[in-house]
């Protein structure tokens, strides 16, 4: 057995143990590829153990912080602190300055790491920064690094101690520190093998490193050996060109990427037949589309349910289930999901509950935030600690989970509960409708009442009018839109997710105008 594959079979090791396997195994592979160059794995193993030197020379003792598009020596300072001992938070360029320095200041950051496509955004804001701040894309960093062949100071790591501090996206409030132990990771890397991210592996990454969405493929990828083909922006042509390129056989997208690509006039003009299993999460992804990525685009698709604090996954394994793919799948082996009610009492079968789970996969804590952390535990009558998700969701008689909706974007109209899930479900129905979000807005007969977000396909004309009379035809009731506003896009987040808030808040702006 070789030794990387030792260490996979094993209880524990680190993602730093199996880099310096790889680089003994196979020296000259490449390891990941950005826009500009190719690491392999001797060069991303020896540069790594140049950054840890580096950051042990400046006394860096907690983490360090990382603001960045993706690109190889992210990766390299990546993993170069994890050897140091250290934990990486890993920040969101589109952040605010503000946030940016209120985040790495949370987290504890010595060093900040940038790259000049963000380093201009910070001027108002450098005396709060990190004292260290190194630009990745410039001799500084060359500069900045350990001699050549510098080896760090050993430094132990148990599965308890912190991998990275994810914060999350803050679409619904401020953003809160996300504990990830390396015992979480390394559950996470040990699963490399039943997607086949193997040595023959070539994942294509196009959503930002800050991302657990991201995370969650490229760790996998590098726990088997494999290659990363990194890109810092995505667009639909040039991902197609790599995807070709460079034979990719994984990829992680999200649904407004799919939804993109497969809308491409070009699509099957490109040779994709490399593919072994395409991934997707964090946003709601249609039925509809799943089945058209099925029919048009080799390799498995498979959908990952979760949050980046762990607790419990769904999977849904599409190819295999085609029947089901209104739904997210079923729980993984070993992860333990249910369904509780507001006051935290399991729901009857059939019935649709808050959604919490529990398995070896999850968060520690968030950083210093006791208070936040407890809300988001569960506890069942055995003392089991479960991760509450905020979602709702229903079981159906063959143990597939569907997804209703946010808690916090459950609407309340007359008394009744709303699931906005439903009702873009109908309006996607129509032949004209390309995409919608349904968010409640303040009524005063009602309380609450839905309102629909609607962009339209290109070349299809219906007014609004016309498609509400339409969609109301088919709805309840208790659950009829009362406006339809069309828009030219919906504002997603950086990993394709909705911004609801900034659309209700647009619209009560609007109306109190």
């Amino acid at each position: 057995m070789k030794p990387a594959d030792a260490l996979l079979a094993g209880d524990f090791a680190t993602l730093s143990d199996l880099v310096r396997a790889y680089a003994a195994e196979r020296p000259d592979h490449p390891a990941v590829i950005d826009a500009e160059a190719s690491l392999t794995w001797g060069q991303l193993d020896a540069r790594a153990d140049r950054v840890a030197a580096a950051l042990q020379r400046d006394g860096a003792v907690k983490s360090v912080s990382i603001v960045s598009y993706s690109r190889n020596d992210y990766v390299t300072v990546y993993l170069g602190a994890l050897r140091a001992g250290l934990a990486v938070a890993p920040l969101a360029p589109s952040s605010l300055p503000e946030q940016i320095v209120a985040m790495a200041q949370d987290a504890g950051a010595q060093h900040l790491f940038l790259d000049g496509d963000n380093e201009q955004a910070f001027r108002g804001v450098l005396s709060d920064l990190p004292p260290h701040r190194v630009r990745l894309d410039t001799p500084q960093f060359e500069q900045w690094l350990a001699p050549e062949g510098t080896k760090p100071a050993p430094a132990p790591v148990t599965p308890d101690m912190p991998f990275n501090i994810i914060y999350s996206s803050g679409t619904t409030g401020t953003p809160k520190g996300i504990v990830q132990s390396h015992g979480m990771r390394w559950l996470h890397m040990q699963r490399a093998n039943l997607y086949g991210y193997d040595r023959a592996a070539v994942t294509l990454l196009s959503t930002p490193l800050y991302s657990n969405t991201t995370l969650v493929s490229l760790f996998p990828t590098m726990a088997g050996g494999g290659t990363a083909v990194l890109m810092a922006k995505f667009d639909v042509a040039k991902y197609l060109e790599l995807a070709q390129k460079h034979r990719v056989t994984h990829t992680m997208l999200v649904p407004v990427q799919y939804s993109r690509i497969m809308a491409h006039p070009d699509f099957g003009t490109y040779d994709l037949s490399a593919f072994r299993a395409k991934f997707c999460t964090s946003a709601p992804f249609s039925g509809a589309l799943k089945a058209d990525i099925l029919k048009r685009w080799p390799g498995k698709l498979i959908e990952y349910y979760g949050m980046t604090e762990g607790g419990g996954t769904c999977i849904l394994v599409a190819d295999e289930f085609p029947d089901k793919l209104h739904t997210v799948g079923r729980p993984a082996e070993g992860h333990d999901i249910r369904l509780i009610t507001e006051d935290g009492q399991p729901v009857a079968p059939g019935e649709i509950g808050e959604i919490v789970g529990h398995s070896g996969a999850t968060m520690t804590h968030y950083h210093k935030q006791p208070g936040k952390t407890a809300e988001a535990e569960w506890y069942d009558d055995t003392g089991r600690r479960f991760i509450r998700t905020g979602d709702m969701g229903r079981f159906d008689e063959d143990g597939f989970m569907q997804l209703m909706d946010r808690r916090k974007d459950m609407i309340i109209s007359g008394g009744f509960n709303i699931y906005p899930s439903d009702l873009e479900a109908v309006l996607r129905g129509h032949d004209a409708v390309a995409d919608v979000a349904v968010v409640g807005v303040a009524s005063e007969q009602w309380g609450e009442t839905p309102v629909a977000f609607v962009v339209a396909k290109p070349g299809l004309k219906i007014t609004a009018p016309e498609l509400l009379l339409w969609a109301n035809a088919k709805l309840g009731k208790m659950q009829r839109i009362s406006a339809i506003e069309f828009r030219d896009q919906l504002p997603h987040s950086a990993i394709g997710k909705v911004l609801k808030r900034e659309l209700r808040d647009e619209y009560a702006k609007a109306a109190n105008t």
